[in-house]
């Protein structure tokens, strides 16, 4: 496609897509503080993150508003599929220097990747870059909540052997359980309670609030993650209150969905 700043082609790599019910959860707990992170607002259906290199390798970020063109290309891809995903210039909103993922691929016959200068993309930004995998905070929690949706069955099977009995009077932990308990009274920022399919049913729920993540499927477990906890994860009891089972229904029922 053609799109850096100065007009040249930009060599796509990968896309994800930043909707209420479906982005990157390094960029924040909810939809409106990720857009915020990348400087756009957050309405409509939301984007499509496009990220590639230009001719020199400099990493370019660009953010479309044609969310379907992106998400046909990413179920492409998830095929085995090739799909030339080139957005018409007009669905263009920014084009953002540097990546906010880790990728592991560059385009083939360029420089290799790296970060334009600072003010190349004229926002005056520090290109953007991931996190950082040295320190613990709420990035990195919410990437710990992601990986165990991901890995559902071995985190099962430990909660199983554990009992998550210890967890069971931590304040912290408690604290988080209320919060997820107002959001079904009072809606909380869209993306901040999502729901996807698990299959036989089920649906995994990811929730997030200040300092908290929550990563639960219907109908068994749940458990917790919480900034002041590096690297621990917490295991919501069975019982208790609240109802483990009534409040992943009830967040369910409020969830946004992919559509």
């Amino acid at each position: 496609m053609s799109d850096d700043e100065g007009g040249g082609s930009l060599y796509v790599l990968t896309a994800v897509l930043l909707t209420p019910a479906q982005f990157p959860s390094i960029l924040g707990d909810d939809f409106p503080e990720a857009c915020s992170l990348l400087g756009v607002a957050p309405g409509g259906e939301g984007y499509g993150l496009v990220l590639g290199q230009d001719e020199e390798g400099a990493r370019w970020t660009v953010v479309v508003d044609d969310v379907s063109l992106v998400a046909a290309a990413i179920a492409s891809w998830d095929c085995g599929m090739e799909y030339d995903l080139s957005p018409d210039e007009r669905t263009i909103v920014v084009s953002l220097a540097g990546w906010p993922l880790e990728l592991s691929v560059a385009a083939s016959g360029i420089p290799e990747p790296h970060d334009p200068e600072q003010g190349a993309d004229g926002t005056g930004r520090v290109p953007l870059a991931p996190p950082s995998a040295e320190a613990w905070g709420p990035v990195q929690r919410r990437m710990g909540a992601d990986q165990i949706a991901r890995e559902w069955a071995d985190w099962r099977e430990r909660e199983a052997t554990d009992g998550g009995a210890a967890a069971a009077a931590h304040p912290g932990l408690a604290r988080a359980l209320e919060e997820a308990v107002g959001y079904t009274k009072t809606p909380p920022p869209p993306g901040r309670v999502r729901s996807s399919f698990a299959g036989e049913g089920a649906r995994t729920l990811r929730v997030d609030g200040p300092g908290w993540s929550l990563v639960a499927r219907t109908g068994e477990a749940a458990f917790v993650l919480l900034d002041e906890e590096p690297g621990e994860v917490l295991t919501v009891p069975h019982e208790g209150d609240p109802d483990l089972p009534h409040l992943l229904a009830e967040l369910d029922r409020i969830a946004v969905r992919p559509s």
